[in-house]
C-alpha cells in the first residue's frame, strides 16, 4: 500500500512539473475541460433552479417597483444615448479629417461566468466561451461598469480570464480629466488597484476616473478602469502612493462582454488607410473622366477653318493692286472656299500667280 502511494505521489509530482514546464499536456487539459464542463453545469444547477423559483414567486409589489425603476433608467439612458450619438458622429468626422482608421465601435459578445479559481492568491474566472466561439488569447473582457481583465487560457468551449486585481496583471491607464498616463497594477485585493511610479507633483486627485489609454494595443481605449480613492504625498519620496477602486464588479458580475477589437498593427492600419484613400481617388478620377471629351468635341471643327483662314491671307495682297489684276486672283479664291480639306495642294500651287500680279503694279505706276 505504501509503495502504491509513493508511486502515485511521484507520478503526480512529475505530471505537475511537466505541465508547468512544457506544453505536452495542453491538449489533454483541453479535452478534460470538455468532461469537466458537465460537472460545472451540474454544480451550478442548484443556483439556477433557485433563481428560477425565486423569479417565479417574486411579489407583485417588487415587480411593479422594479418596472418603474427600469422605465426611469431607460428614459435617462435614452437621453444620454442621443447625446452620445451626436458625439459619435462628431468623432467620426474628426477621425476622417485626421485620416485615422481607428474603430469607434467594437464588436462584443455576451459570455457567462461559470466558475472561479479556488486559489486565493490568483484572481481568475472561467467563462462559457472558448476557441470554437472565436475567442483569442489576450482578448479584453468587461462588464456593464468597466474593464475586468483579459483572456489568458483557451479551451474549446471555455476560457480563463485574468482579472485586473491579480498581482501579475497591469494595464496602461490615463486620467480622464487631464490625460495623465500611468500604469495600474493589481494588488491581490479585489477592491483595490495601485498606480505605480506616479510623480509626487502629478496632477491627480481623489475621485478622478481612470480609463484605458489603448497603449500596448491590448485593451481598447476609453473604457473605465478604476476611480482614484486615495492619493498620499510624501515629501521624502519621488513617487506618490495612489490607490484606486475598480469600476467593474469583479466579484459580483455574472454576465460579461468579450470585446473583439481591431488587432491590426499601426503599419497595417496605415497601409489599409492609404489603399482606401487611393481607391477613393481612383473612383473620383474615373467619375470625372467622361466629362473631359465634352470640350474636345468642338475643338475638331475649330481646326477645320484654319486652312481657309490662310487662303484669304494669300489673296489679300492680290487685291491691293489695281482692279484689273484683282479679277483673275479672285477666281482661285472661290474654289479655295469650297475645296475640301483633303486637297490643300491645289490652292498651294496657285499662290505663285499672285507674284506676277504684284509685278505689273510698278509698271502701271511708271505708265502713269
Amino acid at each position: 500500500m505504501g509503495v502504491r502511494l509513493l508511486v502515485l505521489t511521484v507520478l503526480s509530482v512529475a505530471l505537475m512539473v511537466v505541465d508547468a514546464r512544457f506544453t505536452l499536456l495542453k491538449p489533454v487539459r483541453s479535452q478534460m475541460s470538455l468532461v469537466l464542463m458537465e460537472s460545472y453545469w451540474i454544480t451550478d444547477l442548484p443556483q439556477r433552479l433557485w433563481q428560477g423559483v425565486a423569479s417565479q414567486f417574486g411579489s407583485r409589489t417588487e415587480l411593479v417597483a422594479e418596472n418603474e425603476k427600469l422605465k426611469t433608467e431607460n428614459l435617462l439612458l435614452q437621453g444620454r444615448m442621443q447625446k452620445l450619438a451626436a458625439l459619435t458622429e462628431q468623432n467620426v468626422r474628426l477621425r476622417e479629417l485626421l485620416n485615422s482608421s481607428a474603430l469607434v465601435n467594437e464588436k462584443v459578445e455576451v459570455a457567462e461566468l461559470i466558475g472561479m479559481d479556488p486559489n486565493p492568491f490568483t484572481h481568475r474566472i472561467l467563462i462559457n466561451k472558448g476557441e470554437r466561439d472565436g475567442v483569442v488569447l489576450g482578448q479584453p473582457v468587461l462588464d456593464a461598469r468597466g474593464l475586468m481583465g483579459q483572456v489568458v487560457e483557451l479551451m474549446p468551449y471555455t476560457s480563463r480570464v485574468l482579472l485586473l486585481t491579480d498581482t501579475t496583471h497591469s494595464i496602461p491607464v490615463q486620467v480622464n480629466r487631464n490625460g495623465l498616463r500611468a500604469i495600474a497594477s493589481g494588488t491581490g485585493n479585489p477592491e483595490r488597484l495601485e498606480l505605480r511610479h506616479v510623480a509626487d507633483t502629478a496632477d491627480i486627485k481623489e475621485g478622478d476616473l481612470l480609463v484605458s489609454s489603448g497603449l500596448g494595443q491590448r485593451f481598447p481605449a476609453g473604457y473605465p478602469v478604476a476611480t482614484v480613492k486615495e492619493v498620499i504625498h510624501d515629501s521624502g519620496q519621488p513617487f506618490a502612493i495612489v490607490r484606486a477602486v475598480p469600476t467593474a464588479a469583479l466579484n459580483r458580475s455574472r454576465y460579461l462582454l468579450l470585446v473583439f477589437s481591431d488587432n491590426r498593427t499601426p503599419e497595417e492600419r496605415a497601409n489599409d488607410a492609404a489603399v482606401a484613400q487611393e481607391a477613393q481617388d481612383r473612383q473620383g478620377g474615373e467619375s470625372a473622366a467622361p466629362a473631359a471629351p465634352a470640350p474636345a468635341a468642338p475643338a475638331v471643327p475649330a481646326t477645320v477653318p484654319k486652312p481657309q483662314a490662310t487662303t484669304p491671307a494669300a489673296t489679300a495682297p492680290a487685291t491691293t493692286p489695281s482692279t484689273a489684276p484683282a479679277t483673275p486672283a479672285a477666281t482661285p479664291a472661290r474654289p479655295a472656299t469650297h475645296a475640301p480639306a483633303s486637297q490643300p495642294a491645289r490652292p498651294a500651287a496657285r499662290p505663285p500667280a499672285s507674284t506676277p500680279a504684284t509685278a505689273p503694279a510698278p509698271r502701271g505706276a511708271r505708265e502713269e
